[in-house]
């Protein structure tokens, strides 16, 4: 276990995956044992790989395949990927083959990478580094492209918004309340889409392209899964929601689309705002939503689900009771994660409260001065500060954009001065701005900067 300079000041047994990462690494260099190769497949053929160096087989220690498996995890859920490859052990291979078959710990993960992906998920073992998938990557240039006549369409799940753009310039606006999470028959979504997107082009003389921010995880514009459409029926879901943007976009004409998760979008209307690329967006909301822009300003069409990246190896860490796995993301930067450091600030919250209620509950004992709620924030900035420089593994990340109502008011001014300081105690060697929404960024819709995707 490594000891932290910089503890969270309500998890005494907060053990981030950097340190515990370094630490292994520490150790594993002056061993001589071999380097992992671990390869992640997706759709299209496009690769993502990392490399761990890990002790001597014959040396059985279990941190060799806690630490292969964990960035297996990361990898998979930020990257997305259907074909895991492990070249380098056969111990480890096995340990992690066994992990994500049916019945193994792993098996969410597994299944949900198959349905995404529309592929059977396997875990394939080879030889060396020389016969491992060499990384494929396929960033698209899209975004900021405002010439023309274009509409941009955000769906939330509370509430539906539509721009009509014209050379960049927002000639129609408008946010309809709406409830997609609670409807069954997807004739409910797809009319709702269809609808606004309809009026937007009532407002401009044709249309030349359409841009759409959704919820959840997209593939070719086809919709793999996300929350929106929660109560359709997998039948139904297979049948009319996979390609619903599609069919209703073809209600406009044969129009240029471009289907994106709204995370990335919102990272995209931050680079716009900014004028800055490499920004990795994180929303802290009901749970946590990410997106990211590249330095060369490219989405890259990865799934960003940093919901169930892992960020502690505490087993004493919090259980996420969807995919039945420790110390991920999800109850680290979100309601949850103020709900759960709640008791130990000493604050009561009435069961009979929602999420969101508890939530603004602690923020209103904040506004008046509780320095236990401090406490609360001030420890998701040290979760925060020390799974930044993790997520730096993954991503060439040059800005950092918070977002979401647990990053509102002093809470999250807080989150953002304690991961600060966390970073440039422990991490000085990344250079990594954190910066809140201001004004001019907000003025950067996200429907407006959805309308901007497709060129």
């Amino acid at each position: 276990m490594e000891s932290l300079p910089i503890k969270a000041p309500l998890d005494a047994d907060f053990l981030p995956m950097i340190t515990e990462l370094r630490c292994f690494a520490r150790d594993a260099a002056p061993a001589g044992g071999p380097v992992l190769t671990l390869a992640v497949e997706r759709n299209d053929g496009l690769v993502e790989v990392q490399e761990l160096q890990i002790l001597p087989d014959g040396r059985d220690d279990p941190r060799n395949l806690l630490m292969a498996e964990r960035m297996v995890k990361s990898m998979l859920w930020i990257y997305g990927g259907f074909r895991v490859t492990v070249a380098g052990s056969r111990l480890v291979y096995e340990g992690i083959r066994d992990q994500y078959r049916t019945g193994g710990k792993r098996e969410f993960d597994a299944h949900f990478m198959a349905d995404v992906y529309e592929s059977p998920f396997e875990v394939r073992y080879v030889e060396s580094r020389e016969h491992a998938p060499r990384r494929r990557a396929a960033p698209q240039a899209i975004g900021r492209h405002l010439d023309g006549c274009r509409i941009g369409f955000d769906a939330g799940g509370s509430d539906r918004k539509v721009s009509a753009v014209v050379n960049g310039q927002s000639v129609y606006s408008e946010e309809v309340v709406w409830f997609p999470k609670t409807h069954s028959d997807p004739a409910y979504h797809y009319q709702g889409i269809v609808e606004a997107l309809k009026i937007a082009a009532s407002h401009m003389p044709r249309v030349d392209a359409i841009g759409v921010s959704s919820a959840g995880i997209y593939v070719d514009n086809r919709t793999m899964k996300a929350s929106l459409f929660l109560q359709v029926p997998q039948e139904a879901f297979h049948r009319e929601v996979r390609d619903i943007y599609i069919r209703a976009a073809k209600e406009l004409g044969d129009v240029p689309l471009v289907v994106c998760n709204d995370g990335d979008v919102t990272a995209l209307a931050g680079a716009m705002s900014l004028g800055e690329n490499g920004i990795l967006g994180i929303a802290m909301g009901t749970s946590e939503a990410g997106g990211y822009v590249d330095p060369h300003g490219n989405i890259t069409g990865w799934l960003n689900e940093l919901a169930f990246v892992p960020c502690d190896l505490a087993v004493t860490a919090m259980r996420d009771e969807w995919s039945g796995d420790l110390g991920c993301g999800v109850k680290y930067f979100s309601q949850d994660a103020v709900i759960k450091l709640a008791p130990a600030a000493g604050i009561v919250l009435q069961e009979s409260l929602s999420p969101a209620e508890k939530l603004r509950r602690v923020q209103e004992e904040m506004e008046q001065g509780n320095p236990h709620a401090r406490k609360i924030f001030e420890t998701i900035g040290v979760y925060l500060g020390y799974t930044l420089a993790y997520y730096s593994l993954f991503y060439d990340i040059r800005h950092v954009l918070l977002m979401g109502r647990v990053t509102s008011g002093q809470g999250g001014e807080l989150v953002l001065a304690k991961a600060q300081e966390v970073l440039r105690a422990e991490f000085p060697e990344l250079s990594l701005p954190i910066n809140l929404p201001d004004e001019k960024s907000r003025r950067v819709g996200q429907s407006v900067a959805a309308a901007s995707l497709p060129e």
